[in-house]
Order: structure tokens, then C-alpha cells, then sequence
């Protein structure tokens, strides 16, 4: 998969709230990386800093993604 065909579809400022996104976008099928300039872990206050953490999909998904993570969640 050549980068190009790779979107950042949300940004955020930690990662448990990356993580959720990351999560229910695999729960609908997408496939989904974070990115973070983190120090490998080491430093995870210095993402935040920078661009955050970037929830990462294929350009085919974008929409998709952009559309499930834009829906409110309702209540059980």
C-alpha cells in the first residue's frame, strides 16, 4: 500500500480517545492505524504537543470513516 493511498481521518489529543475511534471503525470493517509522534512510547505527553494522535484509513474509507466517527453515539 503505497502512502498515497492512505487519509487521516480524525486527530486527537490522546490516545484512549484514538484508541475508541480506532475501535469502531474495525467494528465496521475498516482497517485503521494510529499515528503519533511519541518518542516510541517513551513520551506519549509530547504527541499532543505535535499533530496529536492521527486515526488513519485508506482513501476508499475515508468517507465511510468520517461518517461513523462524525455519528453520535447512542445509548444502549
Amino acid at each position: 500500500m503505497a502512502k498515497d493511498d492512505l487519509l487521516v481521518v480524525a486527530t486527537f489529543g490522546d490516545r484512549a480517545e484514538a484508541d475508541v475511534a480506532a475501535s469502531a471503525l474495525e467494528a465496521a470493517g475498516i482497517d485503521v492505524m494510529i499515528r503519533a509522534d511519541s518518542g516510541g512510547s517513551m513520551r506519549p505527553s509530547i504527541a499532543w504537543a505535535g499533530v496529536g494522535f492521527e486515526v488513519i484509513v485508506r482513501a476508499e474509507d475515508a468517507n465511510a470513516a468520517r461518517e461513523i466517527l462524525e455519528t453520535p453515539a447512542k445509548p444502549a
